[in-house]
Formats: C-alpha cells, structure tokens, sequence
C-alpha cells in the first residue's frame, strides 16, 4: 500500500470523520493536520446524518514538525 499524505473522510459527526481518517492513516491526531470542509447537519426533528461531516487529514511531515 502506497505511504498516503493527504485524505478526506465523512461521518455523522466532526469527531467521527476524523477518527475514521487516523485510523486509515494509522497515525495519532497529534502526527495529523486536520482541516473541516463541512460540519454535519441534523436532519428532519434533529436526527442525525441529514449531511455529513467532511474532513481534510493531512499528514505532517518531518520538515513541518521542526518550525
């Protein structure tokens, strides 16, 4: 499997997009950049999952963590 840098994930929430992407990263939040590209949106009576949740996971290289 190729060495990923940079993904985009969805869930029912902010902080389930984002464990769905450390865990395809294998790697803690604190080696992770995260960006939202979307909250969620509570659908009909505020049931959940009416949009979901987008996140940017952008691993942060070795260059990165010196500055």
């Amino acid at each position: 499997m190729e060495n990923l840098t940079e993904i985009e994930s969805t869930g029912k929430t902010t902080q389930e997009a984002i464990h769905n992407a450390l865990q395809i990263l294998k790697l803690p939040k604190s080696k992770v950049k995260i960006k939202v590209l979307s909250e969620e949106e509570k659908g009909l009576f505020g049931m959940p999952g009416s949009k979901l949740a987008k996140i940017r996971a952008t691993v942060i290289s070795k260059t990165q963590e010196k500055k």
